[in-house]
């Protein structure tokens, strides 16, 4: 239990606000695409759908955690986000209209951009620069067996209940509706002084990317380039379907690849603050490396659950790692605003990298997707081993 000591009240609150929300979420996961097409939507609708959410969820984090720097709160932002996410989900199913749904789904991703700065803020602000790893590597933990149980509840209420997707989103709604209840735990405290009271323009943060240290454009621009390459999970579970799998063992696999991560980001965590940021988020990319190589070349499904291991290794050492890493190069005044402004490049990155995958699977096949992923991040290994230092900021002064 040493290992917990360090979890504050704040990050106990955060994280389980976390796991309800990913319950909530990931329940939805399996059955969204189909629920969609039994609804009437076409497959390319369903793709403008996603894209235009996840889009607007990526700009609204950096708009929304520059006005959580200017004004100094993060609670307020925290519950509002959660609060909105939770009822998008009965609202999916409470009307089938086109526009409806495009309502629904975006109040969905509108509400993780109202929340994600602050709450990383906060994270930030009860851990010091030598637990970073600990505490983001928890939150990681929590909010990832979210996406080990929402599946599970989905996978057997489906057993018992088969294409009656409709009460699926509103059981859903509970655990939304708890994490909100839990958001209320927070104290209403102000984690910073305000910056400024000047009104904050939807794409002010970009202003951030030229006010920010040069330590800080090098470690996002590296972790920009990996996500622009860095394509949906769905291209993983396209392959384990392609091996032979079936749809329920699809499933189950992206269970397990959630459950390793969960499993690991704690100690993980714990091992990045004892060996640095930078090294343990490079390791991290090795083993993504491995896996998509492996990806390409092996069509044996034993080997396949194994790459699934190992990825979910890999998202332990890179996602609350690569959080943890901004928030030590950045000033604590601006932390909701540098990360917020990353999650908003990475969202389009990641809408590039997943079209360009696509394009790449349609045009050269499955192994051509996954080679091509590999080289690249080879290539932004060697950029981050060479070319970058693990610096942190204290008292504003990078050293």
């Amino acid at each position: 239990m040493r290992m917990l000591k360090y979890i504050s009240r704040p990050v106990w609150i955060l994280s389980l606000v976390s796991l309800f929300t990913d319950t909530a979420s990931e329940m939805l996961y399996p059955i969204m695409p189909i629920y969609l097409k039994t609804i009437g939507f076409s497959i390319v609708l369903i793709g403008v759908l996603e894209g235009f959410a996840e889009a607007l969820a990526g700009l609204s984090k950096g708009y929304f955690g520059k006005l959580s720097d200017n004004s100094g709160k993060r609670t307020p932002f925290v519950q509002f986000g959660y609060g909105l996410s939770a009822i998008s989900k009965p609202m999916m199913a409470l009307f089938i209209f086109p526009l409806w749904i495009f309502f629904a789904r975006t109040i969905d991703r509108f509400g993780k951009g109202i929340r994600t700065g602050a709450r990383d803020a906060i994270l930030s602000h009860e851990a010091t620069p030598e637990t970073k790893g600990k505490i983001f590597g928890f939150h990681r933990a929590m909010d990832t067996f979210g996406a080990v149980v929402g599946p599970l509840i989905a996978l057997i209420y489906l057993y018992y209940y088969p294409q009656q997707y409709k009460t699926l989103f509103y059981i859903a709604f509970l655990p939304g509706l708890l994490a909100v209840f839990v958001s209320f735990l927070l104290k209403d405290n102000s984690y910073s002084e305000p910056v400024s009271k000047n009104k904050v323009s939807f794409l002010s943060f970009l202003k951030y990317w030229k006010l920010s240290s040069d330590e800080y454009k090098k470690v996002v621009i590296g972790l920009l380039v990996f996500a622009a390459f860095n394509s949906s999970d769905i291209f993983l579970l396209l392959r384990a379907k392609q091996v032979g799998l079936n749809d329920t063992y699809v499933i189950g696999i992206y269970i397990f690849y959630n459950l390793v991560y969960a499993i690991t980001s704690l100690p993980i965590g714990i091992l990045a603050d004892k060996i640095g940021l930078k090294k343990m988020f490079v390791f991290g990319l090795a083993l993504f490396a491995i896996v998509y190589f492996g990806m390409a070349f092996s069509d044996n499904r034993y080997l396949i659950a194994i790459f699934f291991f190992v990825y979910g290794v890999y998202a332990a050492a890179t996602e609350g790692v690569s959080k943890a890493w901004i928030s030590n190069i950045s000033d604590k005044k601006d932390t909701a605003t540098a990360i917020g402004t990353y999650s908003a490049f990475q969202s389009i990155c990641a809408l590039i990298a997943s079209s360009f995958a696509g394009l790449i699977w349609y045009e050269f096949g499955a192994s051509a997707t996954f080679i091509t992923t590999g080289i690249a991040t080879i290539l932004i290994i060697i950029y981050f081993t060479f070319f970058m230092k693990d610096k942190i900021i204290k008292n504003d002064t990078l050293t």
